[in-house]
């Protein structure tokens, strides 16, 4: 997501390096290029004027301290005000009530269906928490269907009827919730190719008869600023408490994101940033903005990492560096957590620094990393515990029973031993990244 807008940002801020003052001429330059990047990517052309102005006018007037760069300074204003943008504060969601009513809402292909799924995935991984999928789109063929294949595929309760009245199938749910002490219910709605007047009617008398403590609209991140027409249509007749915004990962420009709340005053909640059944995240907008400006998410990198490793193995690894006993089995047990953590393009992306050190760029064959594990796996404990003993001979051992070349046995040791270095850097403080 954003990697368009993210290139051309950076580019633009890159040029600002140096200047020992910020004035309106050696500014005016960059000003245009954020200003063309921010309307290549679809962000509203009023948006995108009145967020120049204002970088402009706090860059100008800023009294910057001894200690700060003037250029320092002038990115910060823009990473503010790209925040600013996106709605400056995460919208948590309500996790208060017993049971919690979310009641999902949009359009037909916004992958609304889907969505449902991820979200009863996203509750029970963050909150620990019983989520319920409701059935409540009776007229499109097999929604029904897709919804309990669903259900079935992550293990979460489904509340369905042969009924044909999606108000009185909603009701019925809260009783069921309550009876089997799930925390959760999930509203999945019927969507239309546009908005129109029975769509709307049957929302509203859902709305009225279950009372939802949410009402989220997903929202297609491909649909661009038509998305924000969208969201005032619904917004007319029901009370939107969030944005969900699907298939952002597939969306390079990604400008709907930086119009919406300012258009609409509608949080964005959620965002899709898979098509897996956990690719759903909080939407955050201090991270996000990192994102677009090449900043990283170390954040977000460390709490997927969470997700997959034990508090133990980390203190155990931790220790291991320290006394720089990190080994191939070290490596190779590493290399399958990154395996897990998602695509390795993925993770560099939220690496801070990850655009100019060129990461950003780097496409990842993950068979590469099958060739990786089969080499280690055919070396000797002794050759994994201590590398520098692998010679020639070794070395063409090691080639034949993993199939491997004895060339990417030398490149494993290389990156390796590279691996090592960083790691010594990483313990005294000397290592930096270019920026």
């Amino acid at each position: 997501m954003f990697e368009n807008l993210q290139e051309t940002l950076t580019k633009a801020l890159d040029k600002i390096k140096g200047y020992g003052k910020i004035t309106e001429d050696n500014i005016k330059d960059v000003l245009r290029e954020i200003k063309i990047s921010l309307l290549e990517a679809d962000v509203n052309y009023q948006i995108v004027k009145e967020f120049v102005e204002t970088v402009k006018e706090k860059s100008l007037g800023k009294e910057v301290q001894s200690s700060i760069k003037p250029s320092e300074m002038f990115v910060k204003i823009v990473h503010d005000e790209i925040v600013n943008l996106l709605g400056k504060e995460k919208a948590d969601l309500v996790t208060n009530k017993n049971p919690n009513i979310l009641m999902l809402i949009g359009l037909q292909g916004t992958g609304k269906t889907t969505t449902a799924g991820k979200l009863a995935t996203f509750l029970r991984k963050k909150y620990n928490k019983k989520p319920l999928l409701v059935a409540c789109d009776v007229y499109r063929p097999a929604a029904i269907e897709q919804l309990d294949q669903l259900a079935k595929q992550i293990n979460i309760p489904i509340y369905k009827e042969d009924s044909k009245d999606p108000v009185q199938i909603a009701k019925n749910s809260i009783s069921y919730a309550k009876e089997n002490n799930l925390d959760y219910i999930i509203i999945d709605t019927a969507g239309r190719l546009q908005i129109d007047e029975k769509l709307v009617e049957e929302l509203k008398n859902i709305n009225k008869e279950v009372n939802p403590h949410e009402i989220l609209l997903v929202l297609d991140s491909m649909m661009g600023q038509d998305g924000v027409n969208v969201i005032k249509g619904f917004k007319e007749e029901l009370n939107i408490t969030g944005v969900i915004l699907t298939k952002l990962d597939g969306d390079t420009r990604g400008g709907i994101a930086l119009s919406l709340r300012k258009l609409t005053d509608v949080p964005i909640k959620f965002i899709g940033i898979s098509e897996k059944m956990d690719g759903l995240s909080y939407f955050d907008p201090e991270r996000m903005a990192n994102r677009i400006l090449g900043m990283g998410d170390i954040v977000s990198l460390v709490e997927k990492a969470e997700e997959l490793i034990s508090e133990k193995e980390a203190k155990e690894l931790s220790k291991k560096m320290e006394k720089g006993k990190f080994d191939l089995d070290d490596f190779l047990k590493q290399m399958k957590t990154m395996k897990k953590l998602g695509s390795i393009e993925g993770i560099l992306k939220l690496i801070p620094g990850a655009s100019k050190l060129g990461l950003n760029n780097i496409k990842i064959d993950p068979k590469d990393i099958l060739h990786v594990e089969a080499i280690i796996l055919s070396m000797t404990k002794e050759e994994r515990r201590n590398p520098d003993i692998i010679k020639a001979s070794r070395k063409q051992r090691i080639a034949k029973g993993s199939g491997r070349t004895v060339q990417e046995v030398n490149r494993l040791l290389t990156n390796f031993e590279q691996t090592q270095k960083m790691i010594k850097q990483f313990k005294s403080g000397n290592f930096k990244l270019p920026f």
